[in-house]
């Protein structure tokens, strides 16, 4: 077995005994000089959604780094792409030259900035799909000339092996915050209402009360109120719960979209005339054909209302609007309301992604209704957005592909 083997066999040991991604990386960065050429190692990891690359570990022979950890920037129609497409490394040997061919590359002009000159790239790749890219660098022109790509190749091959792992933590991580923001939630939003019903149940064993049909009456009515906040809460945890595991079903059926849509508006009408809001529905006959699960988008469109009339004041209008483009159809919600400040809309359709927007008529929120919304639409293949002005009112939106 040679050196080379056996200093991978020994990088594979780190990573079996749980060394963080960084010790793992830097004793790479140590023991591998003598085997390939570099002045600087970067590793970056693909977003989730396959849209962004993100740096997440870099380190070289000089002190200028301007290229490091947290950098991201688009993979969709980036020469990164083409390597996943390929699943072949790249070799640049004059990134000089590749630069003026390609001024718009934010990150080569960075790693030129630190002085580096020649590149090799290797896909990382973890039950054969593309996770990151690892970047071998030498502030030499032509570094990569004769290099054999085989050996690049394997090494990334094995690292893979730790960039996976911290994938992993880094989601169990995620998870594992998300169940205690659940709990607090759930300990704080329901004890409150409990501790309401509990008071309300003891008046209503008062034999006064009880011949006090207003009271009576008032205090029922109370109950329900404070149940149904309860009953919404435990539902929407339910429901990110299951999105998360996975185990969010879709029952997909043919639905004539301008009654659903039609009928889905009407059920909020009432709601929205006890706050003195008017629903109009701009719905036309026609639109194409969809195939969707009805209960799901009808939560999604009740939650999109129901927002927009907790948002608003008293004598303005929410909107419902459907447009098609034959490949899907376009459906809105808008409100003349409040608005959204430009730097709290990134908040929107995360969890708990609460704003600094506070419902007109005190009403209560989880946090966790368009984060819902967009899991639901992302699993039917659509699209969520939102526009907003300060003042004026927000539009959201979302997108279901027509059926083919």
């Amino acid at each position: 077995m040679t050196q080379f083997h056996k200093d991978l066999l020994r990088i594979t040991a780190r990573i079996s005994r749980g060394e963080s991604l960084e010790q793992v990386f830097d004793n790479f960065y140590e023991a591998f000089k003598n085997h390939v050429p570099y002045d600087r190692i970067g590793v970056t990891v693909i977003s989730e959604d396959q849209s962004r690359v993100r740096s997440i570990w870099a380190r070289a022979e000089y002190q200028q780094i301007l290229l490091g950890t947290g950098y991201q920037s688009e993979l969709a129609g980036s020469t990164l792409q083409k390597i996943i497409e390929t699943g072949q490394p790249r070799i640049i040997n004059d990134l000089e030259e590749y630069l003026r061919n390609r001024p718009d590359s934010h990150a080569t002009g960075l790693i030129v900035k630190e002085g580096v000159r020649s590149s090799l790239t290797c896909p990382l790749i973890a039950d054969g799909k593309a996770i990151g890219f690892m970047f071998f660098s030498q502030t030499r022109i032509g570094a990569y000339k004769d290099a054999h790509v085989e050996t690049f190749q394997e090494i990334a091959e094995h690292l893979s092996l730790a960039v996976a792992r911290m994938q992993t933590l880094e989601h169990l991580r995620q998870l594992n915050d998300t169940k205690n923001k659940f709990l607090g939630i759930a300990a704080h939003d329901l004890r409150s209402p409990l501790a309401a019903v509990q008071s309300y149940s003891d008046l209503l064993a008062d034999p006064d009360t009880l011949a006090d049909t207003d009271r009576k009456d008032f205090i029922l009515g109370r109950i329900k109120t404070v149940t149904t906040r309860m009953l919404n809460l435990i539902n929407d945890l339910l429901d990110i719960s299951a999105i998360e595991s996975g185990q969010l079903k879709l029952d997909l059926q043919p639905v004539e979209l301008t009654a659903f849509l039609k009928e889905t508006l009407s059920n909020h009408e009432l709601t929205a005339k006890s706050k003195d809001i008017k629903i109009v529905g701009e719905i036309p006959d026609g639109l194409p054909a969809v195939e969707i699960d009805a209960r799901r988008i009808t939560q999604v469109i009740d939650n999109l209302i129901s927002n927009a009339v907790k948002f608003s004041p008293k004598g303005t209008t929410v909107t419902l609007r459907a447009k098609s483009d034959n490949a899907s159809v376009k459906i809105s919600v808008t409100d003349q309301g409040q608005g959204i400040p430009p730097d709290e809309l990134k908040k929107l359709f995360q969890e708990f992604g609460k704003t600094s927007v506070k419902p007109t008529d005190g009403e209560k929120s989880t946090g966790l209704g368009l984060a819902i919304v967009k899991k639901i639409i992302s699993g039917h293949g659509g699209e969520v957005g939102v526009s907003s002005q300060v003042g004026v009112g927000s539009t959201f939106h979302f997108t279901l592909p027509a059926a083919r």
